[in-house]
């Protein structure tokens, strides 16, 4: 599913060549759930903008399910960030004015999808979250954890190969946490490969395999179970 090899980012700041990433090589299989873990200021979220094809390496390779995306054009990055990954962000990233349906939906547009099927599948989605008698609840009638199975519900609605999840529970109180968890895990039951980027060793302890990042090298890539 993903491959990276000799990966790294440099960032001019002024004068001074930051090194986000430093030659960073992993291979992640189809149907695995991986935690990527480090602190603030490790490279974690560097790389995950670099897998979520939000970003291009300085230098090194990368393969998306098949695809080299190394040297894709930003349009043709957008086309893979639309079709390959469903993006779980710590902040939702919800429209405010948009019903939690009409949210669900907009990966779909992109997609030119016709409008009845879009609220067709954006329906389905959303009652595979549970959310099913919330379909017309804008953000601020939905509690944080409702917040973020809408936007579960919309990394899921184009059925992507990858689910890319950032922080997925941060901003979530511990009982919306654990159930956000529960339902991560119930989509990687369902065949879903799944990473999440996290600083949090509970959270990260929840999947296979975690790869622990620091000084933008992996130090450690070890099977949980």
């Amino acid at each position: 599913m993903i491959r990276v090899r000799d990966m790294y980012k440099t960032y001019e700041m002024g004068s001074t060549a930051v090194h986000a990433l430093n030659g960073v090589s992993l291979h992640i299989r189809e149907h695995e759930f991986v935690a990527i873990i480090g602190p603030s200021g490790s490279g974690k979220s560097t790389l995950m903008n670099m897998l979520g094809c939000l970003d291009t390496p300085s230098a090194g390779d990368y393969w998306l399910d098949g695809n080299e995306v190394s040297n894709m054009t930003d349009n043709q990055l957008a086309d893979i960030r639309n079709l390959k990954i469903g993006f779980i962000f710590q902040g939702f990233n919800l429209l405010k004015k948009l019903t939690a349906i009409e949210n669900v939906e907009l990966p779909l547009i992109y997609q030119n999808i016709h409008a009845k099927e879009r609220h067709r599948l954006s329906r389905l989605a959303l009652e595979k979250v549970g959310l099913g008698e919330r379909l017309h609840h804008t953000p601020n009638e939905l509690s944080g954890g409702q917040q973020q199975r809408v936007a579960i519900a919309r990394a899921l609605v184009t059925n992507p190969p990858l689910l890319l999840a950032d922080e997925p529970t941060g901003n979530l109180d511990s009982r919306s946490g654990i159930d956000i968890m529960r339902m991560l895990h119930d989509l990687h039951e369902a065949g879903n490969t799944l990473v999440v980027i996290t600083h949090d060793q509970n959270i990260a302890e929840e999947a296979e395999r975690i790869i622990r990042i620091q000084d933008g090298q992996i130090v450690e890539d070890r099977e949980v179970r």
